[in-house]
């Protein structure tokens, strides 16, 4: 059981490593051309949205995204009302990362890590070491998924894990474990990841493995509102409006559980469980924005009541 244990918690940091340092070295490889990009294509609500979808898919991460977007705010380069797109975007763009963990490419990791490494031995310039850098975290990030997939193998002999398992089919009770996991581990796109790999090996049903995601969402909110600590009272509305959002979709998905599940399966058209999950964090954001597009301006007249310039 030992073995066990350290080998999850060996790939989580693997996994973990790679997440949080591939958005910043992408950002480094870009340069100034990510905030560049940001401030141009921010004029409306759905370029905004396009936007911030785009950013987080390349950055693999929504934190990373919106964070930036709150670093413009607190330079007066950017609105409240042009980031609330962005936030929107960024939660359709994390799904992305969902999809590619679903898919059985973490036993080719080692090919990412060697390629990255080999770049990072002949880097001349800081482009290419930062490329070879980009390669190696995305090899690191497969392979400590793959180590935690390998790892749970075992615990399908075990009684109490698989009842533990069980109990998250509770819509409630999943969200909440989802939601406590990423405040932990600070990390959507890791809970998700988990989720799907414990589907993979049959020991998460399908409403458990979206229960979790879901959760997933409401724990992504944490570091946006840390990171507005100390910011513009534009900043601070920006991170309430993620906090809201998400807030309103879960809710949302709650009440609505078992017919999201429904159609989760029905639009994956496929008996694998790690499909279905993946496929349900995309359909979960997407409908999310879809449905709270008509409220925006609503939305911004109430955070402009509540914190006022």
């Amino acid at each position: 059981m030992l073995e066990v244990v350290l080998s999850l918690l060996a790939g989580l940091v693997l996994f973990l490593f790679a997440v949080n340092n591939l958005s910043s070295t992408i950002t480094d490889f870009a340069g100034e051309s990510v905030r560049i990009w940001i401030l141009k294509f921010t004029k409306n609500l759905f370029s905004a949205i396009i936007t911030g979808t785009i950013f987080t898919t390349l950055l693999d991460s929504s934190s990373a995204v919106i964070i930036i977007a709150i670093v413009l705010i607190n330079a007066k380069l950017l609105t409240f009302k042009q980031t609330m797109g962005i936030i929107m975007g960024a939660n359709i763009g994390t799904t992305f990362s969902s999809q590619l963990i679903a898919m059985n490419i973490g036993k080719y990791s080692p090919v990412l890590l060697v390629l990255g490494f080999v770049l990072l031995l002949v880097a001349k310039s800081n482009k290419l070491n930062n490329l070879g850098k980009i390669v190696v975290y995305f090899g690191m990030l497969f392979f400590g998924l793959y180590t935690m997939e390998r790892a749970v193998e075992p615990l399908r002999n075990e009684a109490y894990f698989q009842h533990f398992l069980t109990s998250l089919d509770n819509p409630y009770l999943g969200s909440l474990t989802g939601a406590i996991l990423t405040l932990i581990i600070q990390s959507s796109s890791a809970t998700v990841g988990m989720a799907i790999v414990f589907a993979k090996k049959g020991l998460l049903s399908v409403s458990a493995g979206l229960a979790l995601m879901i959760g997933a969402e409401l724990g992504t909110c944490s570091d946006t509102l840390l990171a507005t600590i100390g910011g513009s009272k534009q900043a601070k509305k920006a991170g309430l409006f993620h906090l809201f959002f998400n807030l309103c979709s879960i809710i949302i998905g709650l009440i609505f559980f078992e017919p999201f599940v429904k159609l989760a399966m029905y639009i994956s058209n496929s008996n694998k469980f790690e499909h279905i999950i993946a496929n349900g964090h995309v359909l979960f954001n997407f409908l999310g924005v879809l449905l709270f597009i008509g409220f925006v301006p609503k939305v911004e007249q109430l955070l402009n009541r509540w914190i006022k310039e």
